[in-house]
């Protein structure tokens, strides 16, 4: 936005300490002139009257020390109402250098103001906070960035080798080559799914109404069914009611994608996953534990990073994208929410959703 140029703060500042050095010192010099006048006879041996030669010689005596006083008032009001209004506005220069550099990219400078806690320090220190998480977030960006490119290239490298391979092989069967050109068409199509649901969530744009953990987490739960079977894991869901305000549509997503990361990460035979929900201090709860291997708490803390997948596991199409953690976080960060993922002592992870009642 094009603004007029006008005066810097320090230059007001300094007119501002200037002026009112010049009134106080007007008030206090007519204090002085009304007190004199009061006593002041006309001669030394007559009555008082309302004017007279004393006065007059009061005036020439008085009105030339007074003027040079207030010249002098003046003068000393601009050059050190300059000075401490620089002094005073030091902290100030400080951080705008520092946000112009943090304009040039250099999103790792900080101001690191010292002193004491006033309203300067309190910006400053604001200011270092703003910076850090748009430094954190700007690098979770690129990771992001980085990572789904890749995640995009994978399937459609295979789809031009397949093309190449059919091209210069044309007596190949072609239902084996539509059939491995459909897989990777589906997981192409998975992972945009994922990338612009995980868009969605973290916009917050969505209309809210009053839903029941319980039911979305049962719901997940009988949607996933026929997966849980197949991989041989038993299930519990149990819980009270759990209301909360939110997208029934996103939420439903969110436990979804909770249980089927608990089935897809859990024991090759016997595993067990747990689903409850309940109300704690007011807040809606959703609790989803499976068996499995044993994570180290460093591992677990990355888990809801964009394609981040624990040690040892294998990327096939049944385990995703490697976002379902990621829109969970997004989804839960949108509601107001928190998320604590734990891992389990004997093996496996705890996940813990708590949303505002």
């Amino acid at each position: 936005m094009l603004r007029a140029p006008g005066l810097s703060v320090r230059l007001r500042l300094t007119l501002s300490y200037a002026a009112f050095l010049m009134v106080a010192g007007a008030l206090l010099l007519s204090v002085v002139w009304v007190f004199l006048l009061r006593y002041v006879p006309v001669n030394h041996s007559g009555p008082t009257v309302p004017s007279g030669p004393d006065r007059v010689d009061l005036v020439r005596a008085f009105v030339p020390p007074a003027f040079l006083a207030l010249v002098f008032l003046l003068v000393l009001g601009l050059l050190g109402g300059w000075i401490l209004a620089g002094w005073m506005l030091a902290p100030l220069t400080r951080i705008t250098a520092a946000t112009r550099r943090v304009a040039g990219g250099h999103l790792s400078h900080r101001i690191e103001l010292e002193g004491r806690d006033d309203e300067f320090r309190q910006l400053a220190d604001s200011f270092d906070t703003m910076l850090a998480r748009i430094e954190a977030h700007d690098a979770e960006q690129r990771r992001f960035a980085a990572n789904a490119s890749h995640e995009l290239r994978t399937p459609l490298a295979i789809t031009h080798t397949l093309l190449d391979v059919a091209r210069s092989d044309p007596n190949r069967d072609s239902a084996e080559l539509i059939e491995r050109l459909r897989a990777v068409n589906a997981r192409a199509i998975d992972l945009t799914e994922a990338l612009l649901l995980l868009s969605r969530s973290d916009q917050g744009s969505f209309t809210r109404e009053q839903v029941d953990l319980s039911l979305i987490a049962e719901e997940a739960v009988e949607t996933l069914l026929p997966l849980i079977e197949e991989r041989g894991v038993s299930i519990t869901s149990t819980g009270d009611v759990a209301s909360t305000t939110g997208s029934y549509a996103l939420l439903l997503q969110m436990a979804t994608n909770l249980v089927h990361n608990a089935v897809m990460h859990n024991l090759p035979a016997g595993g067990t996953i747990t689903v409850t929900t309940h109300v704690d201090a007011g807040d809606a709860v959703l609790i989803v534990e499976n068996t499995g291997e044993r994570l180290n708490p460093q591992l677990v803390a990355t888990l809801t990073e964009p394609f981040q997948r624990g040690a040892a596991r294998i990327r096939t199409h049944e385990t995703g994208v490697g976002l379902g953690l990621a829109i969970v976080k997004s989804i839960v960060a949108a509601h107001g929410g928190m998320l604590s993922l734990d891992p389990r002592p004997e093996g496996g992870l705890s996940v813990r959703v708590r949303l505002p009642r």
